[in-house]
């Protein structure tokens, strides 16, 4: 594991490295955001890129000046990312799987709109909630997760067999899957364009892509700046609605609809991961949620989440 970044004993260019946009190749960028390394919170890999980490922003974030993509530059180099996911346990993550079960209950019902019952793969899956809600719906699931012992989570509860690795890993057939999902995934992985180019490799005729992500252009993002939620030290892009429909047009996809995405989670752990924010409004929600006995309370919020649904050319 690595040691804090910036008195990492390493060289920096042995751990980080500099990326052209992802959308359109350029290296010609203006910088948004500034680093501060000096803020760093989880110096080892697996606390930092955990599905449930919440270490706000402290990489510098960069736009494209071609296409505006915003991305981070330079960044964590991909073998690091990988071995940050892959180990590690989450239990506050899988503590919100009844309501990520109740969301995805929902979202299925968008996708019944664009495709039947059939085969449907989930990447990064996490523990496995949505191929848990999307199988009592009657559908063929698969799954593939970097993390190990979320993988063993989705065996033990759901009973999934969920495929550790990378979607590349996996060996997957041509024009296998009726439907692909990726939630809250795209945003974190090192070279999104090539995600999706697998996707529309696997996926049958016509199938459906599902991208659920945190939209940098919505008018709560812009709101809040620097202190929007989903700023995360773990977030390697930031999608528009633009940016999202170019690169999966370049990937091969045709977009049918975008959507706000509401989600819903404990708010007792709303709470929690308020206090990244506000230690004063984490401590006074937390009191007053404990004290009605409402942590178990399912939440519906949003806060920029955006769910997109596309169809292979």
């Amino acid at each position: 594991m690595t040691e804090n970044i910036t008195q990492n004993t390493h060289e920096p260019e042995t751990i980080f490295e500099q990326v052209d946009c992802n959308l359109c190749n350029s290296n010609d960028y203006t910088v948004i955001y500034e680093s501060r390394y000096q803020d760093e919170k989880d110096s080892d890999l697996a606390a930092k890129f955990r599905s449930s980490g919440d270490e706000t922003l402290i990489d510098q974030v960069v736009e494209c000046k071609r296409c505006r993509l915003q991305y981070i530059n330079p960044r964590l180099k991909p073998s690091l990312i990988i071995e940050g996911y892959s180990e590690g346990s989450d239990e506050a993550f899988i503590s919100q799987a009844k309501g990520r079960e109740l969301t995805f209950a929902k979202t299925l019902k968008i996708i019944h709109k664009y495709a039947r019952n059939g085969k449907i793969l989930d990447i990064g899956t996490a523990g496995g909630s949505f191929l848990q809600s999307a199988k009592k719906q009657g559908w063929d699931v698969y799954g593939c997760e970097l993390n190990k012992w979320l993988c063993n989570w989705a065996k033990e509860n759901y009973g999934i067999e969920v495929q550790q690795g990378t979607v590349f890993e996996q060996n997957y057939e041509d024009n296998q899957f009726d439907v692909v999902t990726l939630w809250d995934v795209l945003e974190h992985v090192p070279d999104p364009k090539k995600v999706l180019e697998e996707c529309h490799r696997i996926l049958k005729p016509n199938g459906i892509l599902v991208v659920n992500y945190p939209d940098i252009g919505s008018w709560i993002a812009k709101v809040m700046g620097r202190k929007w939620f989903f700023y995360l030290s773990v977030h390697l892009y930031y999608f528009t609605p633009k940016t999202m429909r170019k690169i999966l047009r370049l990937s091969g996809f045709k977009t049918k609809e975008i959507r706000p995405h509401y989600q819903k989670l404990g708010l007792g752990y709303l709470m929690v991961r308020m206090k990244a924010y506000s230690k004063l409004l984490h401590h006074l929600g937390s009191a007053i949620v404990r004290g009605l006995g409402l942590s178990n309370v399912q939440m519906p919020y949003w806060i920029g989440q955006t769910l997109v649904v596309a169809r292979k050319k």
